[in-house]
């Protein structure tokens, strides 16, 4: 079994990795928010669905799942192979449910859970964020899986947005889900602290209460002492401001606060905190920052490439080594993964030239551009781009010189064309035949306005050539983070 010890990103799916890269009992700390499409209509995710539908999957930013083959094929997977609670927990929900979106959801969270609750130490902890939609059958699953006597807490993250719908309160809330792998006294848990209310704190200034019972067991007065008081023991109703979408780097992307409030109470420093489903990456941006020990694991190159752009800007050289695990690392990896799925070979070759990807491809065309980057060359505050273009098949002169007419409709001074095959020469003429772009402010400056780039090229070091007179705009910037070191707040 591999150690686990460094920091480490994994690309695939985390049923898969977990399976086979995560020991036993090697991890302190578990927090999943697992994608589920809750924003549509909520009798449409029970509606009986037939198995001409496509296979349960997670692409980026569609948290949807639908019942298909895969789905009756991991359903029957656990009721047959399972132990004996969960198969009879799996198969009286779809007796109520039928095979619907909301069984498709649940069927692939029951092994995913099974195998959370193998590499969890005696003393870790889980929790699991997730909304009201599903919350009751998630916990269903939880008692099942982690037993209910190791049920902590139902957490209520309360936030503010936008009114949306009638006829029903404002929904304003997620649930987390709080569970320990063994019972109370041998989980860790760091006990956390709120302000007391406006009331105590004129009333008793900084004093400590202190209640106590007398010898019969009857509640003794209050007492006051004179030093300082830790305020009230946290409770489960978290209000946190959800982040501002001006502020989102993804578009689920929880808060920092969120995240290092359960980190703080659940684990210690040094320890190993996993998050299976990291899209943005704040779990392993909070584990950074508390000076604990992570993994994240994530089923598309899209997330990954922003979660390093974002560890990145939030130390800088601060940052402690990490390890990226199942992404290509040469041409054939990278062919083969472009034979297994384009979209993702697409958005990993973007990233490799630190581009983000143009669009969404299952949403339509895209006009022949696959990721921009942004650039400033002067200090009239409008971002110039660059235009890239991936090939994971042959390749001929024609494709460059529709690159060129490409650029035009983008708007972009530069043209980056990435290739898994090496391109011909009739390929790099047409490509020095769009010449070069001079920014205005640097007039000594050149750069060729198309450029060719092959996957090797990339992979052994080569960069593309683009003014850098100020810092990239491309990724929306995370802020800079501190490294805490020997720190544990509690007053939160």
């Amino acid at each position: 079994m591999p150690d686990v010890t460094p920091n480490r990103l994994y690309f695939g799916d985390n049923l898969d990795i977990l399976r086979e890269q995560i020991a036993d009992a090697s991890v302190d700390l578990i927090y999943l928010d697992p994608p589920f499409n809750s924003n549509v209509n909520y009798n449409a995710l029970f509606r009986e669905q037939g198995g001409e539908q496509s296979a349960a999957q997670i692409t980026a930013f569609e948290d949807t799942w639908h019942w298909g083959p895969e789905s009756e094929a991991a359903y029957r997977g656990v009721v047959t192979d399972g132990p004996r609670r969960w198969s009879d927990l799996l198969q009286s929900l779809r007796a109520f449910l039928g095979a619907n979106d909301m069984m498709a959801y649940l069927t692939m969270m029951a092994p995913r859970l099974a195998e959370l609750h193998r590499v969890l130490k005696p003393a870790g902890s889980i929790y699991l964020h997730c909304d009201p939609t599903a919350s009751h059958y998630l916990k269903l699953m939880m008692d099942a899986i982690f037993e209910p006597r190791n049920f902590c807490n139902e957490i209520i993250w309360h936030y503010r947005k936008w009114p949306a719908g009638r006829y029903a309160f404002q929904r304003n809330h997620d649930v987390i889900l709080f569970y320990s792998r063994s019972p109370s006294r041998e989980r860790t848990f760091n006990q956390l602290y709120m302000e007391r209310a406006a009331s105590t704190r004129q009333r008793f200034g900084n004093a400590k209460i202190v209640s106590g019972r007398d010898a019969s067991g009857r509640r003794a007065p209050s007492q006051v002492e004179t030093r300082e008081s830790q305020g009230v023991r946290q409770d489960d109703v978290w209000p946190i401001p959800r982040v501002a979408p001006a502020q989102q780097l993804f578009p689920t992307q929880k808060p920092e606060t969120l995240l290092e409030r359960i980190i703080t109470a659940s684990s210690d420093e040094g320890d190993l905190v996993l998050d299976p489903f990291c899209g943005g990456g704040t779990a392993t941006v909070a584990a950074e920052r508390l000076n604990r020990r992570w993994i994240g694991i994530d089923v598309t190159h899209l997330a990954m490439s922003l979660i390093r752009h974002r560890l990145h800007y939030s130390f800088g050289s601060d940052l402690r080594p990490y390890a990226v695990a199942g992404v290509p690392q040469d041409t054939a990896s990278a062919a083969a993964l472009a034979a297994h799925d384009r979209c993702q070979f697409e958005w990993w070759a973007v990233s490799l030239v630190d581009a983000r990807p143009n669009n969404d491809r299952r949403k339509g065309a895209d006009g022949g551009i696959d990721g921009i980057i942004n650039f400033f060359d002067d200090d009239g505050g409008k971002a110039k781009r660059v235009a890239v273009q991936v090939k994971s098949g042959s390749v001929s002169r024609g494709a460059v010189a529709q690159l060129k007419t490409d650029l035009q409709t983008a708007g972009a001074e530069i043209g980056i064309f990435i290739t898994l095959n090496p391109p011909t020469g009739p390929m790099r003429q047409e490509a020095a035949s769009a010449g070069f772009y001079t920014p205005e402010h640097f007039p000594g400056h050149q750069y060729p306005r198309l450029q060719i780039m092959t996957i090797d090229e990339l992979l052994s070091g080569k960069v593309a050539q683009y003014p850098r007179y100020a810092p990239p705009s491309t990724f929306r910037r995370a802020p800079r983070r501190t490294r805490t070191l020997g720190q544990q707040s509690g007053l939160v």
